[in-house]
């Protein structure tokens, strides 16, 4: 009998050592995590000071874009993309205060509604959602936002006007 009486405290001793070690990995991870959990935003692959690669693409009205041309703020929106719409009237202020030809937005997808907000404001180039222009700035996700140098390269990213260092349009 004290054999089993040894090997159940045993195992209740395991079992507590176990449940202190998991609440000390949950404790880690909240910490590891917790800078941005609030907001933890797209997962932006070029970050500031990466190159955008070469692409070459054509606007709706035309236009022939490329890793050349591009400079300013770059915006990818998606088709019944819920944050995407939110963020439109946002880009679409800046935009008019960048001008049009310092303004790339990149619509996946078949969204006429996006595509009639921004054309007014910014050069657009509609595409699949793994497009030359998105394949160049290696984007996933949308909504996402870069701004540009005139060298090409990644100045600020990420998912909301807020994450970029523009000037404020109110």
């Amino acid at each position: 009998m004290s054999y089993l009486t040894a090997a159940v405290v045993l195992i209740g001793l395991l079992c507590v050592f176990n449940l202190l070690l998991t609440f000390g990995l949950i404790r880690r991870l909240k910490q590891l995590g917790g800078a941005g959990a609030g907001h933890a935003g797209p997962p932006i692959a070029l970050r500031p000071g990466s190159p955008v690669g070469e692409f070459a693409a054509v606007t709706l009205d035309g236009e022939p874009v490329s890793h050349d041309t591009v400079e300013g703020l770059v915006g990818f929106f998606s088709a019944g993309c819920e944050p995407c719409h939110k963020l439109i009237p946002g880009f679409a202020a800046q935009a008019r205060v960048l001008r049009r030809e310092n303004v790339l937005a990149v619509v996946a997808g078949e969204d006429a509604e996006a595509v009639e907000a921004l054309s007014p404001v910014a050069r657009v180039v509609v595409e699949d959602f793994e497009g030359p222009v998105a394949g160049a700035f290696q984007n996933t996700w949308t909504p996402a936002l870069y701004l540009l140098g005139s060298d090409h390269r990644v100045v600020a990213a990420g998912g909301r006007m807020e994450d970029l260092p523009l000037a404020s349009t109110a």
